[in-house]
């Protein structure tokens, strides 16, 4: 009996993204980083920049690119390229390391579903809470108009 696939694209969601591998699609640049590193800072290229076409990529489908395109708008450049830049350590494998883990908690973020808000009603607590500290500042309102008595 043979099984049958179905051929259609299954949405990532936000879990199967860290075992997506888009290291195919990642174009990394290099440069100077400014910063700690004494000498080191003028002499290495230490900055990694990422750049991910997300419009031309075989692993999200349409809705995915669509859903990054709209929620990570900030970190699109002109050209269309999800754009990010890692220049916090000494070594250009440490930073092009968190460049990558940037890229993969963004997607994380971009394909979270948000929980609708319920609409609740305030509590019979809460009533009772600024009743009574209404009374409270009426009263202390009270205490500082002028005394009628006798002069």
């Amino acid at each position: 009996m043979q099984r049958i696939i179905p051929l259609f694209i299954t949405m990532l969601s936000a879990g199967d993204i860290r075992n997506t591998d888009f290291s195919s699609e990642f174009k990394f640049t290099t440069s100077r980083s400014g910063g700690k590193g004494g000498q080191n800072v003028n002499k290495v290229s230490t900055k990694v920049e990422l750049h991910f076409d997300y419009m031309n990529s075989a692993i999200l489908n349409d809705e995915q690119k669509a859903l990054v395109g709209i929620k990570l708008k900030s970190f699109i450049n002109k050209e269309g390229l999800l754009y990010l830049i890692a220049q916090e350590e000494r070594s250009q494998l440490l930073n092009k390391r968190i460049a990558i883990q940037k890229f993969y908690s963004l997607l994380d973020r971009a394909f979270k579903k948000t929980k609708k808000r319920i609409a609740t009603k305030p509590g019979k607590g809460y009533h009772r809470k600024r009743l009574t500290t209404k009374r409270i500042h009426s009263e202390k309102k009270k205490t500082r108009s002028k005394w009628q008595g006798e002069e």
